[in-house]
């Protein structure tokens, strides 16, 4: 296939036009309507074609990394082999994003591991992609921020970031327990947003048991009201999925760890161990142990035994190692050793500087 020259003169415009992008695949489309016969018109309908896909999909990635969304959740990448049920026909509704168009909120309620969070930045991209502007954040770092601003009076610029958008995701909604300036800041959010604004929020507990987080019953119960009545509320039942994350590829059988296929801390490093392998060993040892006693007092004292041949084989334990002592063993030393172990250390203590000195553990009370 030939590839057309571009002269320099159509990069210029097309530079100047900020079209460079279409550089890119312009020989190849050049090359493409020579060989089809493409009319000019059609021709250059595919080449802007090209270049608005590509601004869009540009444009609906930016706006994903500004919103703080996962870009790992997607709806396309949910597994359905996923051991939790839900409602799939309201999930559907969700996506269709009407919900978005009427500033109704949703509540996704479930215990911990069953795709609340997935879910909620599923419909966060997808919201990207029709062109709205969304914002995804836990709950906890939102009121931490609101109370942060407060200090340098910005307070009201991050209030207004977080009523603008058009879809706000609050994660882990409702875990904390709160004190009377997050109560109010919470308030204040679900107030504002009321009719105006969605939001989708994400919580282990459910809405009734929202009112106990509040500090202030009256403004908790006036908020929840508000959000509670114009919300739907999607609850997923079933396990956690996140044992399924686990890095370690569970084997088939028994093999180590068990029925389950993972590693055990009784397992070896080199292949499959013998489940009884602890049973046999542990027995054995305590066999030998049992035999090498000295005179089957039960005790492993030098002094029990009676003659050479109780102790035969056996060796001396080590004593324990002395905290201050510049030898890798503390062990029983003669007159003449002592004396001149004293004086080296002695003289290794006279040897350091001032700057090391104060290194130096005080062992004894200073000589006044």
């Amino acid at each position: 296939m030939t590839t057309e020259v571009i002269s320099p003169d159509l990069k210029v415009l097309l530079r100047r036009l900020k079209l460079s992008p279409l550089l890119d695949a312009l020989p190849d489309r050049l090359v493409l309507a020579r060989q089809q016969k493409m009319p000019h018109q059609d021709w250059l309908l595919l080449l802007l074609s090209d270049e608005v896909s590509r601004r869009d999909s540009l444009a609906v990635s930016q706006r994903a990394q500004r919103a703080h969304l996962d870009p790992t959740m997607h709806l396309e990448a949910w597994d359905p082999t996923a051991q939790v049920s839900f409602d799939r026909a309201l999930l559907n509704e969700l996506v269709s994003l009407r919900f978005l168009d009427a500033h109704a909120h949703v509540a996704i309620v479930g215990p911990v591991g069953v795709g609340k969070t997935f879910l909620a930045h599923a419909l966060g991209h997808i919201a990207c992609r029709r062109g709205a502007s969304v914002l995804a954040l836990r709950t906890d770092q939102m009121l931490k921020t609101l109370k942060h601003a407060r200090l340098d009076n910005s307070h009201e610029t991050e209030l207004r970031k977080l009523i603008a958008v058009d879809l706000l995701i609050l994660d882990d909604f409702a875990i904390d327990i709160l004190d009377a300036t997050e109560s109010r800041d919470l308030y204040e959010i679900l107030l504002e947003r009321y009719r105006i604004g969605s939001m989708i929020v994400t919580s282990n507990r459910g809405p009734d048991e929202w009112l106990a987080t509040f500090a202030d019953p009256v403004r908790a119960q006036s908020a929840i009201d508000r959000f509670t009545s114009n919300a739907y509320d999607l609850v997923i039942e079933g396990e956690s999925y996140r044992p399924r994350l686990n890095p370690w590829e569970p084997r088939s059988g028994s093999g180590m760890g068990g029925t389950t296929g993972r590693p055990s801390w009784r397992s070896s490093f080199l292949g499959d161990p013998d489940p009884n392998f602890l049973a046999k060993n542990g027995a054995e040892a305590k066999t030998e142990k049992k035999e090498r006693r000295p005179g089957g007092n039960g005790r492993r004292c030098w002094k029990s035994a009676k003659n050479a041949d109780s102790y035969r084989g056996l060796k001396k334990p080590r004593q324990p190692r002395s905290a201050f002592s510049p030898f890798p063993q503390a062990r029983r030393l003669s007159s003449t050793q002592n004396f001149f172990r004293q004086r080296f250390t002695l003289s290794r203590v006279e040897s350091l500087s001032e700057e090391e000195e104060h290194l130096m553990p005080i062992r004894h009370p200073p000589v006044c």
